[in-house]
């Protein structure tokens, strides 16, 4: 199967090229020199570190708490997080207002909008003077509620939608897509949210890197806004949280409050 453009024919899914200007791309790009992307470990036993650097906004699903996953993932799975800067809060917008007129009001969740973005570094980390990619992702699905919004610059990435086979045998790809610089993908609904896994086989080496980020040991390829929908019941600020799951997240938040007065808030209150 050959990497296609998303057309009309796929209820639910939207693919448009070239959907961030040039002018609005250097307004989120001198927005994310103000961020200071994390390294942060798995949920599990094994303390793993993320394969990249990542940032969130509007609410933190932080890796060490396992994520949003409903039904029964969606107690004390999201910190409330710093407000999207002007400039991203003016494309989700015309996002949302895209999703309304295309997308079936029975696939949108009554009071859906896109309140949470986890924005993923891609690249190679530099470990020893040996470059480790960290470019691709493995199948799975977001479970936040109602449709994904996603935003992708730099370098292009081939983005699969799978059905999820056996360990023993290989998964079936159902359809894929170049995710290119400046372009906006959507997806939900049954087919494509609930039942398909997706994941980012490959991003393209012939770019080069993109320069003037706030990372370190680390060469950064390409860079994707993924946008959600989290329940506002569900997001609550850290001091709130139960003290065991606090300690936790706390030496991140003690990392983000270095670089951000909103996080070294979150930490005075946590201390008081």
């Amino acid at each position: 199967m050959y990497p296609m453009r998303f057309s009309s024919q796929y209820q639910n899914l939207i693919y448009e090229p070239d959907y961030v200007s040039a002018d609005e791309k250097k307004q989120i790009f001198r927005a994310l020199q103000d961020l200071f992307p994390i390294w942060e470990t798995r949920y599990s036993e094994s303390d793993r570190q993320l394969l990249r650097p990542v940032y969130w906004l509007g609410n933190w699903q932080f890796a060490c708490l396992n994520y949003y996953h409903p039904p029964k993932g969606i107690e004390h799975r999201c910190v409330s997080a710093e407000p999207y800067p002007l400039p991203l809060k003016n494309l989700v917008t015309r996002i949302e207002t895209l999703v309304k007129t295309k997308f079936s009001p029975a696939d949108i969740p009554k009071r859906w909008h896109l309140n949470t973005c986890l924005i993923n570094y891609y690249g190679e980390k530099l470990v020893d003077g040996k470059s480790i990619d960290g470019a691709r992702v493995g199948e799975h699905k977001d479970f936040e509620p109602g449709p994904v919004a996603s935003v992708s610059f730099g370098a292009k990435a081939l983005f699969q939608f799978v059905k999820s086979q056996s360990k023993t045998s290989k998964s079936e790809v159902v359809l894929q897509q170049w995710l290119e610089d400046s372009s906006l993908q959507i997806f939900g609904g049954e087919k494509f949210k609930k039942q398909l896994f997706h994941r980012v086989q490959r991003v393209e080496d012939q770019s080069s890197p993109i320069n003037g980020l706030n990372t370190s040991d680390f060469h950064t390829r390409r860079i994707n806004f993924t946008f959600r929908y989290v329940p506002s019941d569900h997001i609550i600020p850290l001091f709130k949280f139960p003290r065991d799951i606090q300690m936790k997240v706390v030496p991140y938040v003690k990392n983000l409050s270095e670089h951000s007065e909103y996080w070294k808030k979150q930490l005075d209150l946590f201390n008081k």
